[in-house]
């Protein structure tokens, strides 16, 4: 055996993991270090330390507190050896003051207990992003900066930042946008030691450059870059890797033991006066109105009542007539962000309109050709608002289409997006099942022959267009309802007329297995329209029954004056049971809608058998009692109900298929 083999063999055995020798192991964990979590004293008040919620998120104010209150040994995490890692990454989300021009604020810093030396540290400058390391040869030591061009944050918007580092690669990532990468001459030292050291929170170990802004994660990710983890996320300029348990939680107050702990504060501002926008600005502002006497929270992009006067119906009065080219079949009202609210009219004749809240009242704002229009549907998809109308006749050319507009945010106004092949159409419903979007279309004839397929389409993403998704034969369709209920999808059709008879069964179908399935099969008379309505936890169905007509039976001007049933679901039984009957005349719609802590249905009825001029009824939920006639109203060959609220408080609006003219009514309150 040869000397070099001799040696080999030894040698061998020192350099295999369990013969003689440690695996190598990490200074730290390599999981998430919640950097904050780890300063935080265990009581917060005694160091300064505040829980403040700005823009309804909460975030710690540590401006009042002491260098040494946010501060740890870098020993506790770093307990196997004493060098900071060569690779890392470092999330922080903050929100920050406006500086002024040569102000310095430090995020964080790794300084020597003794020296009062500085190892690493973060801090900015309204223009710049300087991320700071000790660097050493055998000439000695020097402090290298890393500068990145200011990412924006001096906006009082919250901003989450990732700071990656890999040797000499340096690369910042603002909510979860575009990298800044920077490759810098002098790399992070691979020996870094933090023997002695301490981790300074929003501070370099004195109130020099005190850090004055919010901030609510500090996260530090040894070997990693922590963008991946983050990104893409739905709020990017809140993404989270780890954030301290005081920090979390829905809005609001944290726990009382948690305030005890941590003075809570919240930039409390209330707006008076008019109805004020809701925006991001004003996330989580107060606004009173009071006309109102109310109290309103901005969440989102809503006012929310926190506290108001109890409103009561007293009456309902005129506000507007609203004349059209021709008699309304079918109203829609909707709004557009920053574009307003709308009504679109749904005209018997050659032109529809739309018409746009202008100064309280509707006001003309686009005409748009229709055949015989029945009615409309709102619906977006992502950011795309569309528009969609339910022709009844063919076109000048014998086509047969409805169409689907498209908001032009550049025109301001609908634009024509795709035709759909459909037989003397009565209406569409729009809706969204695990993220994917549907339209269904109720054919009610073709030619003479009214049991027909109507259609249910799918959104296509690649083609960015509505494709054929399943067919279901109907009778007369007249309209679709889709509703949720816990996790299952329901879509009802109303059948109207199957050639010889009104008396046809109207059905319920349930998303089952990737299509649409009879779930239930109801009895109707004519059948013009579903309203599903939650009262509480009970679900109620409410069908609207027009015409009890058998070619085989004598006309009777009372076949019109019949019963319009609502159901209600019976859990238990997984069935929809009668619940209650109201007697209707010719009715074509129910809509449902609440002031205040009350409920209410009104139901539009057109004919009694000898005159369109009939009165529609307002009826109230009374409990036990079911449903109570409280307001009768005059109306026209009322054909459609719809109901909105502004900032001048509730309306509905009907729509006549008798006279070129559709009336909003104001709901006044007490």
């Amino acid at each position: 055996m040869s000397v070099l083999l001799m040696l080999c063999v030894p040698l061998l055995a020192l350099a295999t993991p369990g013969r003689g020798t440690r695996r190598w192991e990490p200074c730290t964990d390599l999981r998430p270090l919640d950097i904050l979590a780890e300063a935080l004293p265990p009581n917060g008040a005694a160091g300064g330390i505040r829980v403040t919620q700005a823009n309804g998120v909460r975030g710690l104010q540590l401006s009042a507190a002491a260098p040494h209150a946010m501060s740890f040994p870098a020993s506790r995490i770093f307990f196997q050896c004493d060098l900071f890692p060569e690779e890392f990454s470092i999330v922080i989300t903050l929100k920050v003051p406006s500086l002024p021009p040569k102000k310095n604020e430090y995020l964080f810093t790794v300084v020597m207990e003794e020296s009062d030396r500085l190892l690493l540290g973060l801090r900015y400058s309204p223009t710049r992003l300087h991320f700071l390391f000790l660097s050493q040869d055998a000439a000695g030591a020097w402090q290298t900066r890393v500068t990145f061009r200011s990412p924006a944050l001096m906006d009082n918007q919250w901003h989450t930042l990732v700071l990656a580092v890999s040797e000499g690669s340096f690369s910042l990532t603002t909510d979860c946008g575009v990298p800044a990468d920077i490759m810098a001459d002098v790399p992070f030292p691979a020996t870094l030691s933090v023997r002695g050291a301490r981790f300074f929170i929003g501070s370099r170990k004195r109130t020099k450059g005190l850090f004055t802004g919010l901030v609510r994660q500090l996260v530090l990710l040894p070997g990693s870059d922590a963008t991946a983890r983050l990104c893409p996320c739905r709020s990017p300029e809140l993404a989270v890797l780890s954030i301290p348990p005081v920090l979390q939680g829905p809005l609001g107050k944290p726990e009382d033991n948690e305030v005890l702990k941590y003075p809570y504060e919240t930039d409390l501002k209330v707006t008076l006066g008019s109805r004020p926008p809701c925006t991001k600005m004003e996330d989580a502002q107060f606004w009173f109105d009071a006309s109102r006497k109310g109290l309103f929270l901005c969440v989102g992009s809503q006012w929310v009542s926190v506290l108001a006067a109890k409103e009561k119906l007293d009456y309902v009065e005129e506000h507007q007539s609203l004349f059209t080219d021709s008699e309304t079949l079918g109203i829609e009202v909707f709004a557009i962000p920053e574009a307003g609210l709308f009504v679109a009219a749904a005209n018997r004749k050659a032109t529809s309109a739309i018409y746009k809240w202008t100064d309280g009242k509707f006001a003309s704002y686009q005409n748009i050709p229709t055949h015989q229009a029945q009615s409309w549907r709102h619906f977006t998809i992502g950011k795309k608002v569309f528009l969609a109308v339910a022709n009844f006749e063919p076109n000048e050319k014998g086509q047969e289409f409805s169409v689907i507009y498209k908001w032009s945010h550049r025109k301001l106004r609908f634009t024509p997006y795709q035709r759909v092949p459909t037989h003397s159409a009565r209406d569409w419903e729009a809706f969204e099942m695990a993220g994917e979007h549907f339209l269904a279309v109720a054919n009610h004839r073709e030619g003479d022959n009214h049991n027909i397929d109507s259609v249910i389409y799918k959104w296509n993403p690649r083609t960015r267009l509505f494709e054929a998704n399943q067919t279901i034969a109907t009778s007369g369709a007249y309209d679709w309802e889709f509703f949720t209920v816990g996790p299952y999808s329901f879509l009802a059709v109303a059948n109207a007329f199957n050639g010889t008879s009104t008396k046809v069964h109207s059905h319920l179908y349930v998303w089952l297995l990737g299509s649409f399935q009879l779930f239930q099969a109801f009895l109707t008379f004519g059948a013009a329209d579903w309203e599903v309505f939650h009262i509480g936890e009970r679900v109620f169905l409410a069908v609207a029954n027009s015409h009890s007509y058998d070619v085989e039976m004598e006309a009777r001007n009372d076949s019109y004056v019949i019963n319009s049933v609502i159901y209600e679901l019976n859990v238990t039984a997984q069935t929809f049971v009668r619940f209650q009957e109201i007697t209707t005349c010719s009715a074509l719609d129910w809509e449902f809608f609440s002031v205040g802590e009350d409920y209410f249905l009104v139901v539009a009825n057109s004919f009694d058998g000898n005159t369109f001029l009939v009165n529609s009824i307002i009826y109230r939920w009374q409990g036990y009692e079911g449903f109570v006639a409280v307001h009768s109203l005059p109306t026209f060959g009322c054909r459609d109900w719809e109901t909105f609220r502004t900032a001048a408080g509730s309306y509905l609006v009907y729509s006549s298929a008798k006279e070129p003219r559709s009336r909003v009514l104001k709901l006044r309150t007490g």
